[in-house]
């Protein structure tokens, strides 16, 4: 299945971004909470904000996938939502308005060519012979 690798990779991000957090929290000597630190705070909201739309495009790739989708299009969205992921990580880090705002603005739509992918074509697929 081509939807571990992404797992796997957005796996590996998710634990940079953690390390990230420990590095910090290391570095800076604060145990829990942000300390009130402006770095910290930027780390820990990059780590969240992870947390909170890659299970969402995972769990609309693996159903995509298991009922046949061409792999292209697996890969095209996992490969665009690692991109998204990493330059908005990589902005919420070097506090760069722009660039979050375009790493959101490529999770949002992968996310919504996901759900359309799944809602509206897949139910379809084997009557149209789309996949």
């Amino acid at each position: 299945m081509i939807s571990v690798i992404y797992t796997a990779l957005f796996a590996l991000l998710i634990i940079w971004l953690s390390l990230n957090v420990i590095k910090l929290r290391h570095s800076k000597q604060i145990s829990l909470g942000d300390g009130g630190d402006v770095d910290l705070k930027a780390a820990m909201a990059a780590q969240t904000n992870a947390l909170e739309y890659i299970p969402i495009a995972l769990l609309l790739m693996y159903p995509l996938e298991y009922n046949g989708a061409q792999l292209i299009i697996i890969h095209i969205a996992g490969i665009l939502m690692l991109i998204g992921r990493v330059i908005h990580a990589r902005a919420m880090l070097s506090n760069s308005i722009k660039n979050r705002v375009l790493g959101m603005q490529i999770t949002i739509w992968v996310i919504i060519g996901l759900a359309i992918a799944n809602i509206i074509f897949l139910p379809y697929a084997k009557f149209l012979n789309l996949w």
